[in-house]
């Protein structure tokens, strides 16, 4: 069996900083034996998520009480302003890992509301990154205009069209402007542009998809051209490796997401050659494992 490597794979640049960050306030921590929490988990990798236990860093939804002198990273899908206002507020160390391309988001969507934008985000309605951003362009529409506050978040060009929809019936003069959750596809985030823009037809699409992200889905359509069957290595509540699996299943090729070699489908073993991809938050360890693996066979 041949395996291709993807061209680009592994950590983005926001979730090796944050990892970065959380060991080395953990190993900081540990001299002076405080906890080291984490809002929710830092990545969505089960294996760094092991390893970073193993320093006793906690993931936790709430701080516990009496949580004084403890540290708490905020991690690289970012917060709303408003939980981290109540976090500075308690008496902790905070170490903020939220990725640069992230805060960037938050800052254009805060910036846009202040401006009188009615605004929609392109992403996950649940997902931490997306309550991040809304909770910064709430925050900045407090106190601030006359007007209707408008921020709705699409999952698709259905929910795209109904949000302008019902906005166009609202106000068919709106300042518009879309931002986009940094890891979305770039063919569904300009599907939900030309669907916006079908009431709208002066929004404003912000291109805030990751660079990272649009470099692992191109090198994974490559990757497409040259394999029999696909692996795309990565932790399955990933939005940018669940995204690589949209884009893999599209193909027709036969195709899989494995979080390590022992969830690699045993018919995929009979292909002759097998491409290896991996989302944003894979570590290189597991990328090695499953290359080793294949390369076995």
């Amino acid at each position: 069996m041949k395996v291709i490597k993807a061209q680009v794979l592994g950590f983005c640049m926001g979730v090796r900083r944050a990892v970065d960050l959380t060991i080395a306030e953990a190993q900081r921590a540990a001299k002076k034996n405080t906890p080291v929490y984490t809002l929710g988990e830092l990545i969505h990798n089960p294996k760094v998520l092991g390893d970073l236990s193993a320093l006793g860093v906690s993931a936790v939804k709430e701080l516990p009480e009496n949580c004084g002198y403890c540290s708490v990273v905020i991690r690289a899908h970012g917060i709303d302003p408003a939980a981290e206002k109540s976090l500075r507020e308690k008496d902790c160390h905070i170490v903020d890992a939220t990725c640069p391309n992230v805060k960037v988001s938050q800052l254009t969507a805060e910036e846009f509301i202040r401006a009188g934008y009615c605004l929609f985000i392109a992403g996950e309605t649940s997902h931490a990154e997306i309550i991040g951003i809304m909770g910064y362009a709430v925050a900045a529409e407090e106190g601030k205009r006359n007007s209707p506050f408008f921020c709705e978040v699409i999952g698709n060009v259905k929910e795209a069209g109904k949000a302008a929809k019902k906005l166009y019936s609202i106000n068919n003069n709106a300042k518009t402007a879309l931002l986009g959750q940094t890891t979305i596809s770039e063919k569904e985030y300009d599907e939900i542009g030309e669907a916006v823009r079908l009431f709208f037809p002066n929004l404003e699409i912000i291109q805030t998809i990751c660079s990272a992200t649009k470099e692992r889905q191109n090198a994974l359509r490559e990757l497409l051209e040259k394999a029999d069957a696909v692996i795309i290595a990565g932790g399955k509540e990933s939005a940018n490796t669940q995204h690589l699996l949209v884009i893999a299943k599209e193909s027709g090729k036969p195709c899989a997401l494995a979080e390590d070699s022992s969830q690699i489908p045993k018919e995929f073993l009979k292909y002759e050659t097998i491409g290896l991809c991996a989302g944003a938050s894979t570590p290189d360890s597991i990328i090695e494992e499953i290359e080793d693996f294949l390369g076995n066979f």
